[in-house]
């Protein structure tokens, strides 16, 4: 997720949570059906080894591979705007390829081009909205995974104060920050997440800084919505601070001795059933593929060495009640920093309103403008 991204995230940031979550598929070891195993193109907007984002699709379309080993890929990472996705795509195309992944969000516009121009290519993005008869796209719903850590971090704290590094006061942020607070506040009532914005994507510098000025306020848990957890993650485990991570289970790896766990992106299953759509030649179904823990879209990041088996136990069970149906996270009644009642009891804020969603919960202190 990049710079040119936060412009038109406010409009769609929680669009992609609209579509019915498709069945959970066994992927194939090798094609059926008469068509051919396709050439496939993924590009990226950052490191395909950045212990988040891109590292999360970049292992997602490589699973296709592992399932369907006749297929050849070709990646492009650090494709950071608009005209370098459309011309990196153009010579995709020109090798043959007739399925592209565009993970980057600013790529979503010279797919959505480029589908109209190549009607024999079939384009999928990640996280967007636009569709063609050729163009679908693809996502996890993150908002269980992050009340869930929420309840982690309430548990752990000590300071009852939880630091949250994010990009900018998006609507999808707002909703993920929102999710954890309520997790918090399921524990640990007194506890409170502490939001500071670096306004990048990928600005470790300013990622770092943040960091350090969240400790400095007394935060003794920290987590984040960056493209990369990994500057965020080793600061805080440099001045022995807990962390929990986002976007890719790599995290982990980067605090041996303070990380709480994470969630990240685990979509190779689904990849490789679009591919095995487009080689039988019944693609097209299902233009909106979106899924969370339950469907295996994501997944629960294992526990670090201090985390006591009691914050293991309340995660599972509060899974489990998520699975279940038990447990809504944003089930009212629910109210904002100010004290309003944003979801009424028994009201559920459904997915198309979290687009618009410019609050935060009670037990969050930044801004949300």
């Amino acid at each position: 997720m990049k710079k040119s991204y936060v412009v038109i995230s406010m409009v769609i940031c929680t669009l992609i949570l609209l579509s019915a979550c498709a069945p959970k598929v066994t992927p194939t070891t090798a094609p059926v059906g008469a068509g051919p195993c396709p050439i496939i193109g993924a590009t990226y907007g950052g490191y395909i080894n950045d212990a988040g984002y891109n590292q999360a699709m970049h292992e997602a379309v490589m699973a296709i591979k592992t399932n369907i080993p006749c297929v050849q890929i070709i990646e492009a990472e650090n494709v950071y705007d608009e005209a370098g996705a459309t011309t990196t795509m153009l010579n995709m195309i020109s090798q043959g390829a007739k399925l592209i992944f565009a993970t980057g969000f600013s790529h979503q516009g010279p797919a959505y081009a480029l589908a109209a121009t190549h009607p024999d290519v079939i384009f999928e993005h990640a996280g967007g909205w636009l569709v063609r008869d050729n163009m679908g796209n693809f996502f996890g719903n993150p908002p269980d995974g992050w009340y869930l850590m929420g309840v982690a971090a309430g548990m752990m704290t000590q300071s009852n104060k939880i630091g949250f590094v994010a990009n900018s006061p998006l609507s999808w942020t707002l909703v993920f920050v929102n999710a954890f607070e309520l997790g918090v506040q399921s524990v640990n009532p007194d506890a409170e997440t502490i939001v500071s914005y670096t306004f990048s994507w990928g600005d470790s510098a300013k990622e770092a800084e943040v960091t350090n000025s969240l400790i400095n306020q007394g935060a003794d848990v920290i987590t984040m919505h960056v493209d990369s957890p990994i500057t965020v993650v080793t600061t805080a485990e440099s001045r022995g601070v807990y962390s929990i991570g986002f976007q890719n289970l790599a995290a982990q790896q980067f605090a041996p001795e303070y990380w709480i766990s994470g969630t990240g992106f685990t979509l190779g299953e689904k990849l490789t059933w679009l591919t095995q759509e487009v080689i039988d030649g019944t693609w097209g179904d299902v233009k909106s593929l979106h899924c969370g823990l339950a469907e295996g879209c994501m997944a629960i990041a294992p526990f670090g060495p201090l985390v006591p088996q009691e914050v293991k136990d309340m995660v599972a069970e509060k899974e489990a009640a998520i699975g279940a149906g038990t447990l809504v996270v944003f089930k009212g009644p629910i109210t904002d920093q100010d004290g309003t009642v944003r979801i009424a009891e028994g009201e559920v804020l459904a997915p198309a309103d979290m687009s618009t969603v410019d609050w935060f919960v009670k037990g969050v202190a930044g801004s949300p403008k």
